[in-house]
Order: C-alpha cells, then structure tokens, then sequence
C-alpha cells in the first residue's frame, strides 16, 4: 500500500474526512493546523468494518513453548476508505524490566527533527524521537514513564502529534476509555 507523497493531504483526510475510523469510538479530532482551530467530532463512516475490535486489544505470543509469554495492547487509527495506517501505538510490558515500553508506528513523509509527541488529554506533553523509517512508516518507541502510565489509566484521550514535511504539526486522537482494563491483562 503506497502512502502518498503529501503528509499534508494525508492529515487532512486523516482528521476531518469521513473516511477516518479508529478502533474505538472516535472522539473529538482537531485540523491539523490544531493550535488555530477549534475541536470538531471526527464523522463516522458506515464503510468500517462491523467486526473491527474495540479500543486497545492485548496480544500474547511467545517463541516457544518454553519461552516466556510477551504480551502487549495495541491501538490504530487507519484510513477506512483505503485502509492505510496513520498511527499503531504498541505497549508492552519488557519481561526482564517489567516496565511498559511505547512503540509508535507514524506514516512516511514526515520532519523527522521534529519527533513525534504524546499527551494524555491537556497534561504534560512527552517528546519521542523518531529512529527509523522502513517501507511502512517511521518508527519511534521509548519507556513509558510511571507519571504518563497513570495519566493514560486515568485519562480520556491520548494525543499522538507529528510534523509533516510543510512543518504542520498533525494530531491523531486515541481514546483511552478501555486502556487501563487492557493494560492489566498484560502487566
């Protein structure tokens, strides 16, 4: 699946189409240019799969029948009309250290100096870098802090933000209504 060359076009589609699903009731999405503009509902759109899960759904697979289980939640927000990713949030739990790691999937075509960021509703915004891009995005991960951890139990929305290569800061909604519930089957 080829994403195409405008990040730009690809936000605005993302945000204020009806073609923008998640997999969990969507919430309130802002334009890209999100500091100027006012919240607005994302739309949604009757082409979504009738059978796609809801919220974060927890994983658990191991290499072996000896090996130790890994496990981890995950959420996405795709493009329905096209099905193409925008955002994959992956949480696992690390089965030396215990503690919850973040791997971010965002689509090509962003300014990669400028990372990407989190933040639970209005709180403290954490910065990542990105560290790689492949063929199907860009790729950023980095231990979730036991601060923002509580904050995503406790919090409604979690705002994941990016630049596209024109420097317009792009936000992506994903609801945390389901997320403490999933993160205890995997803790």
């Amino acid at each position: 699946m080829k994403i195409p060359a405008s990040l730009a076009f690809v936000a605005a589609v993302a945000v204020a189409s009806p073609g923008f699903s998640q997999t969990a009731p969507t919430p309130k999405a802002k334009t890209p240019r999100a500091a100027q503009a006012t919240p607005t509902p994302a739309p949604q759109n009757d082409a979504a799969p009738a059978n796609a899960p809801p919220g974060w759904v927890a994983r658990c697979s191991s290499a072996s029948r000896d090996a130790p289980l890994e496990c981890a939640i995950e959420q996405t927000a795709v493009l329905t009309k096209t099905g193409q990713l925008i955002v994959l949030l992956n949480i696992r739990v690390a089965s030396d250290t215990r503690q919850p790691i973040a791997i971010i999937q965002l689509p090509l075509g962003l300014n990669l100096p400028a990372g990407a960021k989190l933040q639970v509703d209005d709180g403290k915004v954490s910065d990542l870098q990105i560290q790689t891009c492949e063929q199907r995005g860009c790729y950023a991960n980095s231990p979730i802090a036991p601060d923002m951890l509580a904050a995503m139990k406790s919090g409604k929305q979690l705002k994941v933000s990016f630049q596209n290569l024109g420097k317009e800061t792009i936000t992506i909604p994903m609801p945390l209504a389901d997320f403490a519930a999933a993160y205890d089957k995997i803790k």
